[in-house]
């Protein structure tokens, strides 16, 4: 396999120099961010109302946070199938239908059937603080102890977006026929979109480890995180139908009909998880990486934005406030007094 240095394949994609500076840190991180709430276990995503937050927590809980306040309200699941728990499966992604006043989420969770782990895309309705199922969009996706993927938002086209890891079968993620290690994509009454890529098929995009993060510019253009084997994590703009190469190629490497990542990290490990989009930026978080980072998409470049020696594993952004929660409770992270918490910083009041 052919392997071109990353400069150079930055160089190609967004028109930066060989001497442009790629990981040079801003003149002001942010190290005290605002503490919104504590106490959370294993928060997974960030959902947000006007006034207060949705937090799914991978244990299999659901919890409402007053942004004022910080004053947390467990929330009552009732679902058809029990929400399992084991190594990185469980209560992932969330996110409020388009029209909230419908009280309506899609909410994507770890199941046990027959013995087999496996990831559902659930409908659920809201009546006072129990969310109740309301209907099954698509069950059956491969999941595992590692690579579930999980994370699930609506795109600017109104289908939702789901990705799905290799729940650590490498193969899973050529074989178009599964749908592991895929970004997918759906009607919200969870059908096939016509303009899908392939025929009859959820499949989006294919050739993916285990993607976690999902984010649209202000052209539509979307942008993939994913977890690299032994470092080399990865950003991807993401096209229908395209290859993005796992396990065949990563990092530089190259194949015919398989796409690069517009970045990687090299021999560094980020595991980046959540991202969101903003001014001409990606904000990531990532896990082993405990930080956030903003990735300019024009020049390349990367900028440490929050370090609090913390496991991050999602970003939201409101305006000029990035919300981001820590992930320290996750079996992985070393836990600190009330951890973990949900965040917000002012991104206007970073110097750059």
């Amino acid at each position: 396999m052919k392997k071109l240095s990353l400069i150079l394949v930055l160089s190609i994609i967004t028109g930066c120099s060989e001497k442009q500076p790629l990981d040079e840190p801003v003149k002001e991180t942010v190290s005290n961010p605002t503490i919104i709430a504590t106490n959370l276990t294993i928060p997974w995503m960030i959902t947000k109302t006007d006034r207060t937050f949705l937090i799914p927590e991978r244990v299999g809980r659901l919890s409402e946070i007053e942004e004022a306040t910080g004053k947390v309200t467990p929330q009552q699941l009732n679902l058809q199938k029990e929400i399992v728990h084991q190594g990185e499966g469980g209560f992932l992604g969330f996110t409020l239908a388009p029209d909230y006043d419908s009280n309506q989420a899609f909410l994507y969770h770890t199941y046990l059937e027959n013995g087999e782990i496996l990831n559902r895309v659930i409908l659920v309705e809201r009546n006072d603080s129990t969310w109740e199922e309301k209907s099954v969009l698509l069950e059956g996706i491969p999941g595992g102890r590692i690579h579930n993927g999980g994370r699930i938002k609506i795109g600017p086209d109104q289908k939702l977006y789901v990705t799905a890891g290799d729940a650590g079968v490498p193969e899973n993620s050529q074989n178009k026929t599964s749908l592991a290690g895929k970004i997918l994509r759906m009607n919200l009454d969870g059908s096939i979109p016509n303009d899908n890529p392939f025929p009859n098929s959820y499949v989006y995009s294919y050739g993916h480890r285990n993607p976690q993060g999902l984010a649209w510019n202000e052209k539509g253009t979307l942008y993939s995180t994913e977890h690299g084997q032994s470092a080399h994590d990865e950003i991807n703009l993401i096209e229908p139908g395209k290859n993005y190469g796992w396990p065949v190629i990563e990092g530089d490497e190259t194949e015919a009909g398989m796409i690069t990542p517009i970045y990687h990290t090299g021999e560094e490990t980020w595991a980046p998880s959540g991202i969101d989009y903003a001014n001409g930026k990606l904000y990531i978080a990532t896990l082993r990486g405990s930080k956030v980072r903003s990735y300019d998409v024009e020049s390349g470049r990367i900028d440490t934005i929050l370090d609090i020696n913390s496991r991050m594993r999602d970003v939201y952004i409101e305006d000029s406030t990035l919300y981001t929660v820590s992930n320290n409770t996750d079996g992985r992270g070393n836990p600190k007094e009330d951890d973990d918490k949900l965040l917000s910083i002012q991104l206007s009041a970073i110097r750059k």
